[in-house]
């Protein structure tokens, strides 16, 4: 993943556009691609990739799930959930912010104390708030006067876009506002035209990023196949058609560069369900969804084999351990295996049966989990497996991830 997708340059005029994540096991849900998608975008936007990459990129990352009532069917749907990640990621802030320090520091850098500069999180916070300019006495109209005669990137931004557009009276250098990510989100709720939308997400909101420093983005879209069930075969046509325009041959920014990367979370079987739309948009020459043979642009992602298993159970079993042991007690290795086997190494399943085996041995005192209290267990009722979300604490879900890294 890290040597296909994250560490390639974004300036190589060939890194993936588009690519996928493909489970390859029939068994159903839970096998932890949506817990592997979160955890990679948490990992790309802890440093925006400048630590995977030796700060050859600059990137964040966005999680996107289409509607499961197949309200996402259209491309112009998937782009106002785009949008939406967008504006919850709080990216356009900092953005804004890089842009208004970058102003400041070089035309009134005594506005600015170097103890403001070490927190950033605090500077992001200020650099978006009026109160923050008066306290100041800044002049916004500086700031934007700076940015229009320094940054190619910022004046390619629609004109249209509150970006663009004077915040204060000509006259007075008081009774200001600035421009938040709130002002923006307002803009884009505004938009009906669905090139409108497009021109927004791939043209203005690029442009935004290049101008803040980022050279890329990587765009999750996990569950895709809440797309395409809900399309018509023409339907699914114009989508990939759309996908096809806009990151390889379309004039848009992100067309001519492909500072979007877009990842999409397949489970196995989905290839057939959209191969005829590919085929027929031109997207199977361009990403194909249906190779031959080995490719970079496909993440196969397998299901765990019984020492992934062991290590899985490991690292639950150590997370959540009053005294912090590096073991698989009460389980015997025997025992998972077992337990993989019955679940088909499916991750959620088997995290279901472990927790319940545990929920048992503590209620009647055992000692030791075996094959044969897996058995037993298994014989005694039908067991219903829960999902992770139910058994562990939504902020330990990057546990499965570290298994498998080790």
């Amino acid at each position: 993943m890290e040597e296909s997708f994250l560490k390639v340059p974004q300036s190589n005029p060939s890194h993936i556009r588009v690519g996928y994540i493909l489970d390859t096991s029939y068994v159903g849900r839970g096998n932890g691609k949506s817990s592997f998608a979160i955890n990679l975008i948490k990992r790309i936007n802890n440093s925006y990739c400048l630590d995977i990459t030796n700060e050859a990129n600059k990137c964040f990352g966005l999680y996107l799930t289409p509607d499961t009532s197949g309200r996402t069917r259209s491309f112009s749907n998937l782009l106002d959930i785009w949008a939406e990640a967008i504006f919850n990621a709080k990216v356009i802030d900092y953005a804004l912010a890089s842009l208004r320090v970058d102003a400041i520091v070089n035309i009134m850098p005594d506005k600015l104390d170097e103890s403001e500069l070490e927190n950033e999180s605090a500077l992001i916070e200020s650099l978006n708030n009026l109160e923050w300019y008066n306290k100041k006495n800044i002049y916004y109209d500086d700031i934007h006067a700076y940015l229009v005669k320094n940054n190619d990137f910022y004046n390619k931004i629609s004109s249209s876009n509150p970006l663009r557009k004077r915040y204060s009276n000509t006259y007075s250098k008081v009774n200001f506002k600035i421009i938040t990510s709130v002002n923006i989100q307002a803009y884009y709720q505004e938009l009906k035209k669905d090139s409108e939308k497009i021109d927004f997400i791939f043209n203005d909101m690029v442009y935004l990023f290049l101008a803040s420093g980022f050279n890329g983005a990587y765009i999750i879209v996990d569950d895709f196949e809440r797309i395409p069930d809900f399309q018509s075969d023409r339907q699914k046509r114009d989508f990939a058609l759309e996908i096809r325009r806009n990151f390889f041959d379309g004039t848009s920014a992100n067309a001519r560069i492909g500072f979007y990367n877009l990842l999409l979370m397949l489970h196995a079987g989905v290839p057939r369900l959209i191969e005829k739309a590919w085929s027929e948009s031109g997207m199977e020459q361009r990403s194909s969804i249906s190779p031959s043979s080995a490719v970079p642009h496909i993440i196969y992602f397998n299901k765990l084999d019984k020492n992934r298993a062991i290590l899985l159970i490991k690292k639950y079993l150590t997370e959540y351990r009053i005294n912090k042991e590096d073991s698989i007690q009460p389980f015997t290795e025997s025992a998972i295996a077992k337990i993989g086997e019955e679940k088909e190494y499916n991750a959620a399943q088997m995290l279901g049966l472990a927790y319940m085996l545990l929920e048992n041995a503590a209620k009647n005192n055992i000692k030791t989990i075996d094959v044969a209290e897996v058995t037993h267990m298994l014989k005694k009722s039908e067991i219903e497996v829960k999902t992770a979300e139910n058994i562990i604490d939504e902020n330990s879900s990057d546990l499965l991830n570290k298994a498998n890294q080790e």
